[in-house]
């Protein structure tokens, strides 16, 4: 194979005929790492060409990170107090503290300095700048973080607040919008300045069967920001990854025109006809697993599920990106032939097997 992978997944992401599938993303909760322990950890190590960043001993089976151990209450950057329930250990929990609950505390709120602080963690821009660089003269896809453009709205006000405010209009609502919105963008333009391939944007925005709200508050609060954001990235040369889960069906056309260029499509929540015709050729799929099928399902069953979406959504020309993210309730079995199966069929464009079964 003569392309580097950087260039591979370019063309990947602008179905200019690629060489093979990228594989992206392929990592685990701790919980997965805690529950497998050195198991799991051989198991990745006999497949470098999916987990091609993994290192032996990079990782502390026992050691979960601050605002993922069971019990534990953690306060974000933005004042937001998650905690994570018991039983819960290497996961993330969930927001039980939202310091705009009370739209009162708006005027005094100020929000964390977005160039030395992420949202959960601080930033160290000179170790990021040396990464990318060498990422760079590895011929390796440069990643950019800049954080939620939705979620971030209910960790701050509470889901049920949040709701009614799109439902009454609360004049309060643009104004946490263009707050959020600014912040974005001062990280965004940094990514800029440093040059990255791809930018990745988090939005949790759908439920299982629909939107979290209707369309048209989308497309008249959320929609404005994200234009900004993502065509600022896109004259900038750089691609824009919108992680979001759930069905946003109703809005892909807004996703094509805000610039999306990747999104990893909730394959529980939505039917594969119906995926193929809101997204194939329009925007790169960052293919998951069903993560909801894939903890019952037998090794078969998830090798199938898998070459299903690389012949009903892949082409030569490109457009699908394998990753995945098991949780703890995934079989070892199943992990592994997760990898087995993206091995086998990431060339399966380029190799001949194309149309046969």
């Amino acid at each position: 194979m003569s392309l580097t992978e950087r260039e591979n997944f370019i063309r990947t992401v602008t179905f200019d005929s690629p060489e093979r599938t990228p594989v992206e993303y392929m990592s685990f909760y701790y919980a997965t790492w805690a529950k497998y322990g050195q198991e799991l950890e051989e198991l990745v190590l006999r497949h470098p060409t999916i987990y091609h960043t993994y290192k032996r001993g990079s990782v502390d089976f026992r050691l979960d990170p601050p605002g993922s151990r069971e019990g534990e209450y953690f306060t974000d950057n933005w004042g937001c107090v998650w905690y994570v329930a018991p039983g819960g250990g290497g996961m993330m929990g969930q927001v039980v503290g939202h310091p705009l609950a009370d739209w009162s505390a708006l005027d005094t709120y100020r929000p964390p300095d977005p160039l030395a602080l992420g949202d959960r963690r601080a930033r160290d821009w000179p170790k990021f700048e040396a990464e990318a660089a060498e990422m760079r003269r590895a011929g390796k896809v440069v990643w950019g973080q800049v954080g939620s453009v939705f979620d971030i709205f209910y960790h701050l006000r509470g889901f049920e607040n949040l709701m009614i405010d799109f439902a009454t209009d609360a004049p309060q609502l643009p104004l946490l919008i263009e707050m959020v919105g600014e912040q974005r963008m001062r990280v965004l333009d940094r990514l800029l300045e440093v040059g990255v391939d791809a930018i990745y944007f988090h939005a949790d925005i759908g439920f299982q069967h629909s939107l979290m709200i209707r369309p048209d508050q989308f497309r008249k609060y959320i929609k404005p920001m994200w234009k900004e954001l993502f065509t600022h990235c896109r004259a900038a040369g750089t691609h824009v990854y919108l992680s979001s889960e759930g069905r946003l069906l109703d809005i892909v056309d807004d996703m094509v025109e805000c610039g999306v260029s990747i999104q990893d499509v909730e394959m529980a929540s939505q039917g594969l006809d119906e995926v193929v015709a809101a997204y194939k050729g329009r925007i790169c799929i960052m293919f998951y697993p069903d993560a909801q099928k894939t903890p019952l399902w037998q090794p078969p069953q998830v090798r199938e599920h898998i070459k299903e979406a690389v012949t009903r959504l892949g082409s030569p020309q490109g457009g699908l990106i394998f990753a995945a993210y098991p949780t703890p309730d995934v079989p070892l079995e199943n992990i592994e032939e997760t990898a087995r199966a993206m091995e086998d069929y990431r060339t399966y464009w380029w190799d001949g097997r194309a149309g046969q079964s």
